[in-house]
């Protein structure tokens, strides 16, 4: 399959002229709206129109959200989407070297326009489907030009809101040719002429002022890696030269002292903090930032980073965000007798830092991240009578703690429904699983990798042969 079909998915249905969500539990995450117990929401074309008790909509399609609990669609501030088919691949890895063994060293190498596709377009449905309506996607394995509009595509084609940051690839070879003008022909292909698009381009670059400044004539976001007391170093020469700004997106910023931050917030950088993968790959102390930045002033957004170890689930983002402030911050009071020892996260914060904050992180604040009149009818209805939420005691608590995947009955991103009943709408499973499959075997025979259902570790390829 060096090329690929864009028939795994249907046109999902089209906005209605008008939806009135009845009788929901509102958790509007705009403080001029407040939160209702029970309320209607009215949404018109793509865009909420109203947020209410016993609003009045004649000829409106309604639907009945009884026991169901209406929320902004979460936004995952970084995701590597173009990793979908390597799904659990690596679930024991202990540190950055072990992910890029299983991505980056061995099968990124590999990948055609068709794997990018399949791969993106998998991440894309399986956020859908987890009520993340927004993406940032991190495409670090843009290898041709090719590849790149098989990124663009596949989201384009799965219906999520999404920004595309195309990024060179780690390792292996590929077409140096196309970087970094292959920016401004994906703008001038797919972004140019059509302001309306779910999907909008940005740039993945490290510390390279001469890829911003090309970013920049552009007018894209720029994406970065950040993490780390090296490359913290460097901020201060970069802020006096006036190149950080609020069109920077830093991933991570892990373990940087007071004056990093400082920068950060003066210079009015984007942040994103990731709970799961900073634990997991054991990023500089595995902690993931978020007190920090709110001590400085920066709410940042949460994001998934990946799937190659665990799930796409925001929900469990903000649970293991939970636990992990929780417990470091007792061990500081017990052990430490640290001033400024870490302070639990209540429910309404973390719910804040999926929506809000995300929103702030993708530069879409003015667009989505609540159920705020006049911005895009992004949302999800989450069925709380479902036996493992009923009763819901505590809405706030209800999402954050005890919500799945399972329980979310409906998502909706720019007024269109994607998700109905619990099952996304428009996908062609047996395509989809096709296509998963042929990619995997291409990938698996490619780079030479027996696969093991039960292993304990995913070994560098060159010392599994050499094992053999």
């Amino acid at each position: 399959m060096t090329d690929y079909v864009r028939n795994i998915v249907k046109n999902q249905n089209e906005n209605l002229s008008a939806i009135l969500i009845r009788g929901a539990t509102i958790l509007s995450m705009d403080e001029s709206v407040g939160n209702i117990e029970r309320g209607d929401i009215l949404i018109r074309g793509s865009t909420i129109a109203a947020v209410g008790q016993n609003l009045d909509a004649p000829g409106a399609h309604v639907i009945d959200a009884t026991n169901m609990i209406a929320m902004p669609g979460m936004v995952d501030s970084h995701r590597h989407a173009w990793e979908g088919q390597l799904r659990r691949i690596n679930p024991n890895a202990t540190c950055l070297d072990d992910y890029s063994n299983a991505t980056h060293f061995s099968f990124a190498k590999y990948y055609r326009p068709a794997d990018i596709y399949i791969g993106n377009l998998l991440t894309a449905l399986g956020a859908m489907d987890a009520g993340i309506t927004t993406v940032i996607d991190n495409s670090h394995n843009s290898r041709t030009a090719a590849h790149s509009d098989a990124a663009v595509e596949a989201l384009l084609d799965a219906g999520i809101r999404a920004i595309h940051a195309s990024g060179a690839p780690v390792s292996g070879e590929w077409d140096k040719a196309h970087w970094p003008g292959n920016w401004q022909r994906l703008q001038e292909k797919y972004f140019n002429n059509n302001p309306d698009s779910l999907v909008s381009l940005a740039v993945m670059a490290q510390l390279e002022p001469e890829l911003w400044a090309e970013a920049r004539r552009l007018g894209l976001p720029i994406v970065t890696e950040f993490f780390g007391s090296l490359m913290a170093s460097e901020l201060e020469s970069l802020h006096r030269q006036g190149l950080l700004g609020p069109d920077n997106i830093f991933n991570h910023c892990t373990a940087l002292p007071d004056a990093g931050w400082k920068i950060l917030r003066e210079a009015g950088v984007r942040v994103n903090v990731c709970p799961r993968s900073d634990a997991h790959y054991g990023i500089e102390d595995g902690m993931f930032a978020i007190q920090a930045a709110h001590r400085h002033g920066i709410n940042p957004g949460l994001s998934v980073d990946n799937e190659t170890s665990y799930s796409t689930d925001m929900f469990m983002e903000m649970r293991v965000a939970f636990y992990l402030q929780r417990v470091m911050g007792m061990h500081q009071q017990h052990s430490c007798d640290c001033a400024d020892s870490l302070t639990t996260l209540p429910a309404a914060q973390l719910l804040k830092a999926a929506t809000v904050d995300g929103a702030a992180c993708a530069g879409l604040q003015d667009k989505i991240g609540s159920l705020t009149p006049g911005k895009q009818a992004d949302l999800i209805l989450i069925n709380a009578g479902d036996i493992n939420l009923y009763p819901s005691g505590n809405a706030f608590g209800t999402v954050v703690h005890a919500t799945e995947r399972s329980n979310i009955d409906t998502v909706m991103i720019g007024g269109r429904i994607v998700k109905q009943g619990g099952k996304v709408l428009g996908v062609d499973s047996t395509r989809l699983r096709a296509a998963i499959d042929e990619s995997r075997e291409h990938l698996f025979a490619a780079a030479g990798y027996e696969p093991d259902m039960f292993a304990d570790a995913f070994l560098p390829l060159a010392q599994a042969h050499s094992q053999e």
